[in-house]
């Protein structure tokens, strides 16, 4: 099955750039690791998942892009046709001359639906060169104007002219000390609002990436790009093929379902997270050795201490004991100790099928209401991925979102109750009523993953 990409605004479309890159650069590296013919599979799933071939000497990416302003678009076209390796389909660009000027409701109110209709025939078309679609996958910044607030717009239309297919919104975090003095305001009308159509939220807080080019990538000026790098690469650990099934014999076939089905037991909760390990500079992969054990306890200790990445994770944290009297009902658990629904371990290389992952199917690591044996699941492949002879990802249905998302709901109600930067909003036919109505819908989100136990 195939996925259809929307890169929304600046951010939407320089990642998804990223994201297409790091999937052929996969693809066409020698660092496979495997066999042959299982070469030759794992080629032929991410293919038809992610290109299409249609006369054509190079695969043209299944994707839209669209933007309020022309300048990212075309430099994104450009460097993806020069690269040789793939290049997007220039009739699937949508972009006009003036943006959204940061403002959320310039992007849901005006540009959206009077843009709706060229839009959403640029993804019909893309959609329409499926031979079966397994859904969407929409990328956005939550900070700006066109990201956030045409995202938010499109993907209610995406969710409204495709009612049956998978749609996943993935969010990028905006900086604690972000430059966009109204991003809180931004980010919350866009969050409430995803969570009314999309059927899950893939999050990346931009502090974490940076972090983690600082600190393990060993970047000493970090761009824009190097950041979009690093989460690209995290995304093609997630994205590119894998078996969902012990002993399958066939790739996964809806990867957008699958995932689902394994993260999203209830609508309430769709917060999803992703960690990978190891990462680092590529000079210094010819130095590392890793052992399964090892990733995997590593792992582990990242999700129940809430760690964003392998260095300076809390080793004291540990989970609830479940020696508890049965009688109590909502087991002390430390503050500071990740409770999950669901998780999803992703394992690329060598000797997958040899690795113990029953740390990961404890009990006590998992809400109450579900049965461990469902709320955990794990893909494999034999193929290496982006030249790690090993590597992990994680990606969580938990609490790793709670502290920025109370952040952001605080800070942008202390504007809104000074009445801050609202005639911006009101003036595009965004009410005090609809900001109201968000903080309310994101206060339910807190609520819900605060009380899980």
């Amino acid at each position: 099955m195939s996925i259809v990409t929307v890169q929304l605004g600046q951010c939407g479309n320089q990642i998804g750039h990223e994201v297409f890159n790091a999937i052929c650069s996969d693809v066409h590296g020698t660092h496979g690791l495997c066999s042959k013919k299982e070469n030759e599979s794992y080629h032929d799933a991410c293919k038809e998942r992610f290109f299409c071939e249609e006369e054509s000497e190079v695969p043209i990416a299944r994707a839209v892009l669209v933007d309020m302003e022309p300048k990212v678009i075309s430099q994104t076209l450009s460097m993806a046709a020069r690269s040789g390796y793939w290049k997007y389909d220039d009739r699937s660009r949508f972009c006009q001359k003036q943006g959204s000027g940061n403002n959320w409701a310039n992007g849901y109110s005006v540009h959206g639906p009077r843009h709706k209709e060229v839009i959403m025939n640029l993804v019909q078309k893309e959609a329409e060169k499926c031979d079966r679609l397994g859904g969407f996958f929409t990328i956005m910044s939550m900070a700006g104007g066109t990201g956030s607030g045409l995202g938010a717009f499109v993907t209610q239309c995406l969710r409204d002219a495709f009612p049956t297919s998978f749609i996943l919104n993935h969010v990028i975090w905006p900086y604690g000390t972000g430059e966009v003095i109204v991003q809180n305001y931004n980010s919350v009308l866009t969050l409430s609002h995803l969570y009314q159509s999309s059927d899950a939220l893939l999050v990346h807080e931009n502090d974490v990436i940076h972090k983690i080019c600082a600190q393990l990538m060993n970047i000493k000026q970090i761009s824009f790009r190097d950041v979009n790098q690093v989460i690209a690469h995290q995304l093609g650990s997630v994205f590119q093929p894998t078996y969902t099934a012990e002993g399958g014999l066939h790739y996964s076939r809806n990867p957008l379902g699958d995932l689902m089905e394994t993260l999203v037991p209830h609508p309430e909760f769709k917060m999803l997270g992703l960690r990978n390990i190891p990462q680092m500079p590529e000079n210094s992969l010819a130095y590392s050795t890793f052992s399964w054990p090892g990733l995997i306890k590593h792992l582990r200790q990242m999700l129940i201490a809430n760690a964003k990445m392998e260095e300076g994770i809390d080793w004291q944290v540990q989970p609830p004991s479940r020696l508890l009297p049965p009688l109590q009902p909502f087991p002390n658990r430390p503050l500071h100790f990740n409770t999950s629904i669901a998780n999803l371990v992703i394992l690329r290389g060598k000797d997958t099928h040899s690795v113990d992952l029953g740390s990961f199917r404890d009990p006590s690591l998992y809400t109450s209401w579900l049965n461990p044996r469902d709320a955990f699941n794990a893909w494999k492949t034999p193929r290496a991925f982006n030249k790690y002879e090993k590597s992990a990802s994680l990606v969580s249905n938990s609490q790793f979102l709670l502290k920025p998302l109370d952040n952001v709901v605080g800070k942008a109600w202390n504007m809104f109750a000074s009445k801050a930067y609202i005639h911006q909003y009101t003036k595009f036919g965004i009410e005090e009523e609809d900001f109201l109505d968000s903080f309310t819908a994101l206060e339910q989100v807190i609520s819900s993953y605060t009380i899980l136990c």
